[in-house]
């Protein structure tokens, strides 16, 4: 179970911003996706420990309580042995309610493990889904940011062709290649203004993310949400 917290923590602890620039500089989200394929690997892995831990939680506590009644009976039937004057009764009673309470004992420290451990997967569990939605939210408009990127690479290889053209000699084919160029510089701008208006909303999106998971903290720490 350690091993996968470490996990988990490592994938909640990954900077979005980084990945988002080394998808950004490689022109290729591989390394987005391949974020996202372990964190739901890992998500995956960590429901199915939420659901075995909360099941042993649930056993526990039961077997716990069990022996505390029994211990509880005891110390009930010991005081009726007494007053009924049954001495060697109440002796083997009495050794019964010690070892019951030593087993009551260890099954609550049991507990206490097992509660703080379930309570630390299902904290772990929503952080790592936070992140997940953030970084598949990311990787949308990543896409459309490195669309724009090629298509602007296609534009300005297609500039080039046309100043090559400019420079031919002939002037109607000057002329045409220069209309053509000034339409390709207007649709390179409004790619620009159009890019700076992602990287503003990407950046708007991990701070709101952040801000949400501060204020989901505050809440549990007052008791205002669940763990």
């Amino acid at each position: 179970m350690a091993s996968l917290i470490d996990k988990v923590n490592t994938l909640i602890k990954a900077n979005l911003h980084y990945l988002v620039d080394q998808a950004l500089k490689s022109n290729s989200i591989a390394v987005v996706n391949q974020y996202i394929r372990e964190v739901e690997d890992n998500l995956e892995d960590l429901e199915d420990a939420v659901a075995t831990v909360g099941g042993q939680v649930k056993t526990i506590r039961r077997k716990r309580d069990e022996y505390q009644a029994k211990a509880e009976k005891l110390d009930r039937d010991i005081d009726i042995f007494l007053t009924e004057g049954k001495e060697s009764l109440a002796v083997a009673a009495q050794s019964k309610l010690n070892s019951t309470r030593r087993t009551a004992e260890a099954y609550t420290e049991q507990l206490a493990t097992l509660e703080r451990e379930y309570e630390s997967l299902k904290d772990a569990r929503l952080k790592l889904q936070a992140k997940l939605t953030a970084i598949k939210q990311e990787r949308e408009e990543l896409q459309a940011l490195l669309d724009l990127a090629k298509a602007k690479e296609i534009s300005t290889r297609t500039i080039r062709s046309l100043d090559d053209l400019v420079g031919s000699g002939d002037e109607d084919v000057a002329r045409v290649a220069e209309s053509i160029r000034g339409r390709l510089d207007k649709a390179s701008a409004e790619s620009e203004m159009l890019a700076e208006s992602l990287d503003r909303q990407m950046d708007e999106v991990l701070e709101r993310n952040e801000i949400d998971s501060q204020l989901l903290e505050r809440k549990r720490r007052l008791g205002l949400a669940e763990g």
